[in-house]
């Protein structure tokens, strides 16, 4: 039997997280995407020794871990545990004040689609779990959803083979609340091969490397306003 597990340091954690120069390079790196000191250095606008030492902080904690390439470091969030506290605490978080006209659209932009780490959030991030469950393509299953024979023959047609997602270790598909419309969105090793999809398939794109928001674009609103329908979409991002 193994021993039991000493108590959590929770304030080293809240502590990492809590700097806002830290915060806005954790919430840049929640694109799934790894980046460099550099980059990070410009998204929380500090220099770049300042930005080294808030990134050993990072990586001290747990939160955030490094991956070389060649002469590059790439920093990358060390997981989707990691993710998923994140976006749980921005449910809690006081939204921050919009004041002017780029802080309002990035905002906007945000609210309609983006990345949750490796999958879609935001409008049309809830507009997708809702057609998956209303259409029966995902059903309720222990521990979040499974794929119906339907499902799996709707999700082959965009490209993504169930089965091999079934076989990762990480979670298969679960409900994630989202944290601007308070209602879920797909989560899980299903979620992300079919984001990656999405922006394969030139559905959506990035608005940038340091950003969580996407794009719809005239290609992805033709097919998805088919599959959804233009009043599950909302307006276009």
């Amino acid at each position: 039997m193994s021993p039991p597990r000493a108590d959590v340091d929770l304030a080293s954690v809240a502590a990492a997280i809590g700097e806002p120069s830290r915060a806005a390079m954790l919430d840049a790196l929640m694109t799934g995407t790894a980046l460099t000191a550099g980059e990070l250095a410009r998204v929380a606008g500090i220099g770049p020794s300042t930005a080294s030492a808030h990134l050993a902080r990072l990586i001290d904690v747990g939160l955030v871990e490094v991956a070389e390439q060649g002469r590059h470091r790439y920093h990358r969030l060390s997981g989707p545990d990691v993710a998923q506290a994140l976006e749980s605490l921005s449910h809690i978080a006081p939204a921050k004040p919009v004041r002017t006209l780029r802080e309002s659209s990035r905002a906007r932009s945000l609210w309609f689609a983006r990345t949750c780490y490796d999958h879609l959030a935001g409008a049309c991030g809830v507009a997708l779990h809702d057609l998956l469950l209303e259409r029966e393509l995902i059903v309720g299953a222990a521990g979040g959803y499974d794929v119906s024979a339907a499902g799996e023959a709707w999700f082959a047609e965009l490209g993504v083979d169930v089965s091999a997602e079934r076989a990762r270790r990480r979670s298969f598909a679960r409900p994630c609340l989202d944290w601007t419309e308070r209602r879920p969105h797909l989560a899980g090793a299903l979620a992300a091969v079919t984001v990656d999809r999405l922006l394969a398939l030139g559905w959506f794109v990035r608005r940038g490397s340091d950003t969580r928001a996407l794009r719809l674009t005239e290609e992805g609103s033709a097919a998805l306003g088919g599959l959804w329908g233009e009043e599950s979409l909302g307006q276009r991002g």
